[in-house]
């Protein structure tokens, strides 16, 4: 699925953004040149200076009128660039900054993380769309590193839950108590694209992952 955006790279409205900037553009600016030069009095011609004042303030207009539209050209190329991109994710896996438990209902879900020392005591606890802790899962001792846990869509009492996106946090200590960290990762197969303020959101059944977020991807 992708939602798609349309994006203009008009030269027509790029001029009409920069007459509201600057009171004018290119065009208007000749247009008053020339009307200059037609009713001036012939006894009392344009001084010369002024003139070439003029030619300057004309080459300004047209140097920030194309600077404009190049930048529009750019932007609107990166932009089909990032669609194209994100486009590409379609069907295939990937891991992510985040802490979604994507359940669909039939199939266990792969909770990642990775540790930065080892533990002494882990504790993952998954909770549902309204933040309540639906399970709970001591993991014991683990290395530093990769870990993880396949979850099977149970909730503390055996009870199979809902499909749906769930969230899940990682809680450890080391062997002299201290906290250690964790960092959670969002991994699944996208099915979808959407966009947001023109920005390429992947989606992976109800969650969204940012783009800038992806850490791996992979081929199914």
């Amino acid at each position: 699925m992708v939602s798609s955006v349309t994006t203009t790279n008009d030269p027509t409205a790029a001029a009409a953004a920069m007459k509201k900037s600057m009171g004018m553009n290119k065009d208007d600016f000749m247009k008053l040149f020339i009307a200059q030069l037609q009713y001036q009095d012939p006894l009392k011609p344009q001084d010369p200076s002024a003139m070439l004042d003029q030619l300057s303030q004309l080459s300004l207009v047209e140097q920030s009128y194309n600077s404009n539209t190049a930048l529009q050209k750019l932007l609107t190329a990166q932009n089909n660039s990032l669609t194209m991109t994100s486009v590409s994710f379609i069907g295939k896996d990937v891991k992510a900054n985040g802490n979604a438990a994507i359940f669909d209902g039939l199939n266990p879900t792969a909770l990642q993380f990775n540790l930065a020392v080892p533990t002494s005591a882990t504790t993952l606890t998954i909770a549902d769309a309204s933040g309540n802790n639906v399970r709970t899962v001591a993991l014991g001792a683990l290395a530093a590193g990769e870990a993880g846990f396949v979850w099977d869509g149970l909730d503390n009492s055996g009870a199979p839950l809902p499909a749906g996106s769930y969230s899940f946090a990682v809680s450890a200590t080391s062997a002299s108590g201290s906290a250690v960290a964790a960092t959670t990762y969002t991994v699944g197969r996208i099915n979808g694209v959407n966009f947001v303020d023109g920005t390429p959101v992947l989606t992976i059944g109800d969650t969204s992952v940012s783009l800038a977020d992806v850490i791996a991807i992979k081929e199914v």
